[in-house]
């Protein structure tokens, strides 16, 4: 493969990788199902002096959720199930504080992160076994632990929905009306498919997505690879008192059976762009069926506005003005993980990234190599958003902090007549856009908050990093 020139782009994404410390990125682009570009930036171990290759592997995290999606698809095509069978029928034990609404919940609910659920503390608990073996668990980005907390480690399907049933909280509202980002949604969808097929969700996958797509460097289980020095190390980054950052190797991989499908699939960028030809060529590999273009149109459709512009289908994110085309995507984040693949099915256009570092702007580095393959400027997303006027008195009204049961949080404030946003101990200006929407730009990545109303007009929640996120301390004067 001969790489097409990218300066401006590689120029760019070294100096994001300088700036955020990144050791190791891979990225590469297919035109038409053909390679046209890849780079390795810096190592998939830096002690050895190991260069990232075409064939490295890294985690991808919730990219793995568009896999599940492509199961279930291939089991409705079998006429296992449907999209609109309610949850209950395959898992009669799932239960909330809602009984109603909980029977009303379908598969098409799960996939598209509609079924109401709010965020849930699960995945903490899922990752419990591995976290308690990971010194780097107390650097990770955002996580704070309970060192009393003495729940146990949710090892199975049936610990989730147990843990599920248990918890005390209000669902967001009825199936299909409200999207938030559903970890659980999509790990309960490893289970129905799991029960559906008769297989471990581990074993459907492979049987039936990696094998036949040709994916021979994918994988649940690190150890059932041949090539180990092929694997990536992992990377941890911790601050210091004296304002410097040490990025240092964290070697243990976080893993939760009970939540593989929502985002524990191994994988490097050469197999990732075999996968990527699902979305390009209409459920075909290398002359392989793996979805129907039926179930490839379903998959790519936008049932659910999340942000403005930008929809969810099954397991992917859809965009359908990306440069006058649809922009078929999806990222990820984990410990050690940002990733993120993208697929413009119109023109052919195909590209992935992998890094070894959580919290870095995999987006913008892909999206950057998508822009000059274009002819774009590879700095400039695609979409421009403009400032909107709002008084000091309307801000007021924003402000306050906001949490979610996943365990994150920020603060809405307002400094000298202009709205701040606060998380993780750093503040960060925010644009008012309009209609209730702010824009942050966090690490190198652009972030929309788009406030909701009660019925009495107040603001009570925010739609921040695609979850709902109720308001927990109101430090506005109507407030106060």
């Amino acid at each position: 493969m001969e790489n097409k020139p990218m300066r401006q782009f590689e120029d760019f994404t070294e100096q994001l990788i300088h700036n955020h410390q990144i050791p190791g990125v891979s990225i590469g682009l297919n035109q038409d199902g053909k390679a046209v570009y890849f780079k390795g930036f810096g190592h998939r171990n830096v002690e050895k002096n190991l260069p990232v290759e075409p064939e490295t592997v890294f985690g991808i995290a919730s990219i793995t959720k568009s896999f599940t999606a492509v199961a279930i698809m291939q089991l409705q095509e079998s006429g296992k199930l449907s999209v609109h069978d309610r949850v209950k029928k395959h898992l009669p034990e799932f239960r909330t504080t809602d009984p109603e609404k909980t029977e009303q919940m379908t598969i098409h609910h799960f996939l598209t992160n509609s079924s109401g659920l709010p965020p849930l503390p699960s995945l903490v608990y899922a990752n419990k076994r591995s976290m308690d073996e990971d010194p780097s668990t107390a650097d990770y980005p955002g996580l704070e632990i309970d060192e009393d907390d003495q729940q146990s480690p949710l090892d199975s399907y049936e610990d989730l929905m147990d843990f599920i049933g248990g918890l005390e909280f209000d669902l967001l509202g009825p199936p299909g009306l409200h999207f938030s980002y559903s970890n659980d949604a999509f790990a309960l969808l490893g289970a129905i498919i799991e029960r559906a097929s008769g297989m471990p969700y581990e074993k459907y996958v492979k049987n039936h997505i990696l094998d036949p797509a040709g994916m021979k460097n994918s994988t649940f289980e690190l150890d059932e690879l041949s090539a180990q020095e092929d694997i990536t190390m992992l990377y941890a980054k911790k601050e210091s008192r004296n304002n410097t950052t040490a990025i240092y190797p964290a070697p243990v991989w976080w893993d939760a059976p009970s939540m593989r499908a929502a985002g524990y699939l191994k994988s490097s960028v050469q197999d990732m762009l075999r996968y990527t030809e699902i979305y390009r060529n209409n459920g075909v590999v290398d002359g392989r069926r793996i979805l129907s273009e039926d179930s490839v149109r379903q998959m790519t459709y936008p049932y659910i506005e999340i942000e403005p512009g930008k929809f969810y289908g099954y397991g992917l994110v859809i965009t359908p003005d990306y440069y006058g085309h649809k922009l078929v995507e999806h990222g990820g984040n984990l410990k050690a993980i940002a990733s993120l693949m993208a697929v413009v099915p119109e023109i052919g256009l195909a590209g992935v990234v992998l890094t070894n570092l959580a919290g870095v702007p995999a987006s913008t580095i892909l999206m950057g190599a998508l822009n000059e393959h274009q002819g774009y400027d590879a700095e400039h997303p695609h979409i421009r958003y403009r400032d909107a006027e709002i008084s000091g008195e309307e801000l007021e009204k924003y402000t306050g902090t906001y949490a979610s049961n996943e365990g994150m949080s920020f603060s809405i404030s307002v400094n000298q007549g202009s709205p701040v946003f606060t998380t993780q101990g750093s503040s960060y200006p925010i644009r008012f856009i309009g209609e209730d929407r702010f824009l942050v730009d966090i690490e190198d990545q652009q972030e929309i908050l788009s406030f909701k109303s009660d019925y009495q007009g107040n603001i009570d929640r925010v739609s921040y990093h695609y979850r709902q996120f109720p308001k927990v301390k109101d430090t506005s004067k109507a407030g106060v």
